[in-house]
């Protein structure tokens, strides 16, 4: 692929290419704040090697034609394959176990499934009440790390029938901690020479292996627990795995490739939606006016009863609560980049010649502030961007937070249904007062989330919020 032309961030110097200002920790703000100014497309490059970056919406449009380009394993996501092999996520395209998962579990996201899964958010969330409640009026709650116990616990109870007892705990789960020092190591895996990270990080190298085999022994003992004759399969995402054979071709899911699901689906299916809530949370306690329109609603749906069942149907009802959702994962797409590698020799843009098999890389952040789509003024918080009718304005590869074509996120659904009813019960139930003195700080670690960031919580004063509303009503 010839770059030649392509725009590049300033200081550019030979063999080290656009080292200057970039940290192996932060490449995703790194590339929003290079990427400002130089246009729909532009290269970054890394001692020898040169990334084409696409951030213009009409580029984007093009890439999501399925016919000419397909999904790229790249970069972090390959790194990623120590953990999740040839899972749904990690896959080359040319590997069939993929194809076979997906469509073996499909019948695990339909809107019954949703409903089956339910009372389990329900009560996974009930137990992070039940822990924010013994810290009301006290200390800060780390915001973050909350939210991941409550997705980590979520998807280990709702896929697999495993609790990790997320709230029981005074230290992260020993899947937890490995999990986090895996993805750690395949994110400084990208910046590494070929070659020079075994030289260099033998001690690292040992670690991840440790990590690794924690990691695998805890799934292999919940796969051999649920394989024990007499056990029963439950239609979760095991039980589907281990006894449902492929529609078409009768195959079923080798053991260790139902192993690398497993992984796929905690890793990703946890990190994602718990950076969704954290972000979400930032931004409503940074323009109050939003807030006290997501908790009007939510008092509209659950009324004054203080300890709520929420219904399935009503989740469906908390539509600016899914506005709030939408507009933060637009802001910070907690899954922050695709690929996207030719499937033939073409040209994008009129300009750039691909061959097949080049690749290009979409980061999300900013796709999604291309003000030829979201305006002038990208990085405002406006939830009411994705009020009913608005979406039809601007062209559907403008806003893709999981993804795009045959290879998007699966478990879409239960992501947005999980995170809009946590949300919605975390903001019919607490007082939320963010620390005035923060500034946004975000951690990457392959998927992003808010650093550092706290909430003070009290329980909400209804009588007080009654007279508010009444006040408001009697002067309009």
């Amino acid at each position: 692929m010839d770059t030649t032309g392509l725009p590049h961030p300033p200081w550019r110097i030979p063999f080290l290419g656009d080292l200057i200002g970039v940290h192996p920790r932060t490449p995703v703000q790194d590339t929003l704040r290079f990427g400002r100014g130089l246009g729909p497309i532009f290269t970054r490059k890394f001692f020898s090697r040169p990334i084409v970056i696409v951030q213009g919406a009409d580029l984007v449009g093009e890439l999501a034609d399925e016919k000419r380009f397909a999904k790229h394993v790249g970069l972090g996501v390959r790194e990623l394959r120590q953990i999740g092999g040839d899972g749904l996520f990690t896959a080359h395209n040319d590997e069939p176990n993929w194809q076979r998962a997906h469509d073996i579990l499909m019948p695990a996201f339909t809107q019954k499934s949703m409903q089956g899964y339910h009372p389990v958010m329900v009560d996974v969330a009930r137990q992070l009440t039940a822990a924010w409640d013994a810290r009301a009026g006290g200390p800060p709650v780390d915001v973050a790390a909350d939210m991941t116990k409550l997705t980590l616990e979520t998807i280990g109870q709702t896929g697999f029938g495993y609790s990790f007892g997320s709230f029981d705990r005074s230290e992260p789960h020993p899947y937890v901690s490995a999990m986090v020092g895996a993805l750690r190591f395949a994110q400084r895996q990208v910046f590494y020479l070929p070659g020079i990270s075994k030289i260099l990080g033998r001690k690292a190298i040992q670690r991840n292996a440790v990590d690794l085999a924690t990691m695998n022994a805890l799934v292999d003992d919940v796969i051999a627990e649920r394989s024990k004759p007499g056990a029963g399969q439950a239609q979760d995402l095991l039980g589907l795995m281990l006894s449902v054979r492929h529609p078409e071709t009768g195959e079923r899911l080798d053991p260790l490739n139902i192993r690398y699901q497993v992984h796929t689906f905690l890793v990703a299916g946890h990190e994602t939606t718990s950076g969704a809530l954290s972000f979400a949370l930032y931004y409503l306690t940074r323009h109050p006016a939003a807030l006290a329109q997501a908790q009007a609603e939510v008092d509209r749906v659950w009324g004054d009863d203080p300890e709520p069942d929420p219904t399935f149907q009503q989740v469906t009802k908390l539509r600016y609560v899914r506005r709030v959702l939408d507009e933060s994962l637009r802001l910070w797409p907690t899954a922050p980049a695709y690929f996207r590698e030719a499937r033939e020799d073409t040209v994008i843009g009129g300009r750039l010649k691909m061959n097949k098999g080049d690749w290009v890389i979409v980061p999300l952040p900013l796709l999604h502030r291309d003000p030829t789509v979201w305006g002038d003024d990208p990085e405002a918080f406006e939830p009411d961007r994705f009020a009913p009718g608005r979406a039809k304005e601007r062209p559907p590869h403008a806003y893709k937070p999981f993804g795009t074509g045959e290879r998007a996120c699966i478990g879409r659904q239960f992501a947005i249904h999980e995170a809009t009813l946590v949300l919605g019960l975390l903001l019919h139930r607490y007082e939320l007062k963010p620390d005035p003195g923060y500034q946004l700080r975000v951690t990457e670690l392959l998927t992003v989330k808010p650093a550092g960031f706290t909430l003070e919580i009290s329980r909400r004063d209804r009588s007080r919020d009654t007279a508010a509303a009444a006040t408001a009503e009697s002067s309009a």
